[in-house]
């Protein structure tokens, strides 16, 4: 049966179509495009445009384009302007112009044949269609890779110089380009890269702080007050920012954490759900790592682990880990290691990425070292450091 209790207020928010009335931290690059397009809203026909945009998996080029889009439209309708933005995945349409031209095509034909022309001739239809309904379109061609790697220059030297022989007519189509890296350009030949170098719209790879504000603006629209406490989105956007400031990856775990919280009545989305999504995307890989951990080094880490097992919370400090070893060594009836030993095996753990360190001066007397388990729910290492902990008794002679 469903949660009675979900956390979600509308978790539509969170899918990856999902395209935010406000992009948080591309405001800049907003405008930028505003500015390349402006020529639309003020002269349509006089010009036509080309813009690439690039930038890392999860840098939001996708949104953005897709904002703009949306923005530009409106504007442009109230102007009396008929502008249309289409966006075309050109992965999902293995490469093709054809299928590319096909489906861009179908916006204004949706039952337009699928056989019987060449995408030459679709691009011609296409600005006949444009020519006879007193229309402009913004083609956006994501994951333009897929384009360059299957046609290479031809096809992207006939969309940019698509309306060459039209000097007498107005200018209906502008290209925006998405891709990952500037690069992949580099491979068209001279003449066909000229036509699209000129205007580049990079984006950064998003900061932790950046992260977490588009985390909190996520959890504001999807889920209900108060059921996702601040460790956890600090938690998510380290997870994110490790990921190369993924912020894709950081509303993806979001979500997959949210639906652990409601699969168990918890009403809250704790750190330990987010720990159990990062565990759902990326299967626990690191046993081999754990097997060939020495005794302490194996009773330390289950410290760790009981003491976030039983805490809701993102973040333990070094003490606390501490005082739980000495716990866990009573309890297997074995000698503590000192400070300075404990702390030799915590830049190990790290180094492993079993364990995330960081220091922190927030509400501390001097620095304090905080701990993170960012890949792997507590419980799992719990049980996992157990079985290896028993098998390794077991074997010691008695």
């Amino acid at each position: 049966m469903p949660s009675q209790q979900t956390v979600f207020r509308d978790e539509t928010k969170l899918d990856i179509n999902y395209v935010p009335h406000r992009l948080l931290h591309r405001e800049k690059e907003i405008r930028l495009l505003q500015e390349f397009f402006n020529f639309f809203l003020h002269a349509p026909g006089k010009m036509a445009q080309r813009v690439l945009i690039a930038g890392d998996v999860g840098t939001g080029k996708t949104a953005l384009a897709q904002r703009f889009g949306l923005n530009i439209t409106v504007e442009a309708r109230q102007r009396g302007i008929n502008l249309h933005y289409v966006h075309v995945n050109c992965r999902q349409h293995r490469g093709s112009l054809f299928l590319i031209l096909h489906q861009t095509v179908s916006v204004f034909h949706p039952n337009f044949p699928k056989r019987g022309f060449s995408a030459e001739e679709l691009l011609q239809i296409l600005l006949q269609v444009l020519e006879e309904q007193n229309a402009y379109v913004i083609l956006t061609l994501d994951e333009f890779e897929s384009l360059i790697e299957r046609e290479g220059s031809e096809a992207v030297y006939k969309l940019t110089r698509l309306q060459e022989a039209r000097l007498d007519k107005p200018r209906r189509t502008s290209l925006i380009c998405v891709l990952k890296n500037i690069k992949t350009v580099e491979n068209l030949d001279p003449s066909t890269r000229s036509t699209l170098q000129s205007n580049i719209v990079r984006l950064e790879r998003y900061t932790h702080e950046q992260l977490v504000d588009i985390v909190n603006d996520r959890v504001q629209l999807a889920f209900r007050p108060l059921t996702v406490p601040e460790d956890t989105v600090n938690l998510i956007a380290e997870l994110a920012y490790s990921e190369g400031g993924n912020a894709r990856f950081a509303i993806e775990l979001l979500w997959r954490a949210g639906k652990y919280a409601d699969a168990e009545d918890l009403g809250r989305v704790t750190p330990e759900c987010v720990r159990r999504a990062v565990s759902a995307i990326y299967t626990l890989s690191r046993k081999s790592d754990l097997a060939s951990l020495n005794l302490h080094e194996k009773l330390f880490l289950l410290a760790i682990a009981r003491v976030f097992k039983e805490n809701d919370r993102a973040y333990v400090s070094l003490a606390e880990a501490e005082q739980a070893y000495a716990v866990v060594c009573e309890e297997f009836n074995v000698q503590t290691y000192t400070h300075t030993q404990l702390w030799k095996y915590l830049q190990m753990l790290s180094a492993l990425g079993i364990v995330r360190k960081s220091v922190s001066t927030v509400g501390q007397r001097g620095r304090s070292t905080l701990i993170s388990l960012p890949g792997i729910p507590a419980y799992e290492l719990e049980k996992e450091l157990m079985a290896l902990l028993e098998k390794q008794e077991a074997q010691e002679p008695t």
